[in-house]
């Protein structure tokens, strides 16, 4: 399909309105990488046993109050809870089984009434059920995180959306190679979020569905919120948001696609970023190769 000049100086323009909504959406405390390997120390121990788990947790006062596979789509979540700092944690774990990849796969975009936004239909069914079931769990007055690595990334997203619905002292959200779980509404809706995805560079999980630029006046669009953190080798680091998270994709999609994108995606390689990054971290600009203006010349 041909489009018109008039089409694309609109989806340029919708781009722009859209960019600004998110510009200012991600004001969010920069925490250190000893902080964001606490988390995702957290991602990885859901892959292990129940032993493990406890091994990983247990420390500065932390226990693991509730543990559970949720039946049918056997998703595995855990609640660690510090009586002593009064603050508690969510954790999912990722893809693990036939039945996890069956939820990753169900993403049509439906409507949630609770939320009243439209959600990944497997992300959300697997978040509404952890929630059911972690709610008796919680306090009201402790500081409630939820964290996960991939699809456990995804569900934690919308927990925290549950959390933040019900009133509950929701801390914060970090997610590692978490996938899209809502379209541009439901991200403006809920970008107070306190939330950090961070990402490797080749990681295509995060990238997917791939952002159509002549196709953003459609609300429909699956669209990440949150501020993104990309880990680069060394001790290098770039940070983005809103658009030039969307935009990133153009970047990677239209690169050969080989077994290095399935490496960027284990949970030890984002270990093995951040702890590179511990004692020291460098900062530098991400480059984008994508110009939404040049669209206007046609060029």
């Amino acid at each position: 399909m041909v489009l018109s000049r008039g089409c694309i100086v609109h989806g340029v323009f919708c781009l722009i309105i859209v960019l600004c909504f998110f510009s200012n959406s991600w004001a969010i405390e920069q925490k250190s990488f000893g902080e964001y390997k606490q988390y995702a120390l957290l991602a990885n121990s859901a892959y292990q046993n129940r032993e493990k788990i406890d091994q990983v947790v247990k420390k500065d006062g932390w226990v693991v109050s509730h543990y559970e596979i949720i039946p049918g789509i056997e998703v595995l979540y855990y609640l660690a809870t510090n009586k002593k700092n009064h603050e508690q944690v969510i954790v999912v774990r990722g893809t693990a089984n036939v039945e996890n990849a069956m939820v990753d796969a169900a993403h049509k975009l439906l409507p949630n009434s609770t939320l009243n936004i439209q959600l990944h239909e497997g992300f959300e069914l697997a978040a509404k059920n952890i929630y059911r079931a972690v709610s008796p769990h919680l306090k009201k007055d402790y500081k409630i995180s939820t964290t996960g690595h991939s699809l456990g990334g995804a569900v934690a997203v919308i927990i925290a959306m549950y959390l933040d619905k019900n009133k509950y002292n929701l801390n914060e959200v970090i997610t590692f190679g978490q996938p899209k779980v809502t379209n541009i509404t439901g991200a403006l809706k809920y970008k107070h979020l306190a939330l950090t995805r961070i990402v490797t560079p080749k990681d295509l999980v995060p990238l997917v569905p791939p952002f159509d630029a002549m196709d953003v006046n459609n609300l429909d669009i699956y669209w990440h919120l949150g501020r993104e953190i990309i880990l680069l080798p060394g001790l290098e680091y770039s940070e983005i948001s809103g658009l030039d998270s969307m935009l990133r994709a153009s970047n990677i999609l239209s690169e050969k696609l080989d077994q290095n994108n399935i490496e960027n995606h284990r949970m030890t390689l984002y270990l093995e970023l951040i702890n590179a990054k511990l004692k020291n971290s460098v900062k530098v600009e991400h480059k984008r190769n994508f110009d939404v203006f040049k669209l206007f010349s046609g060029s």
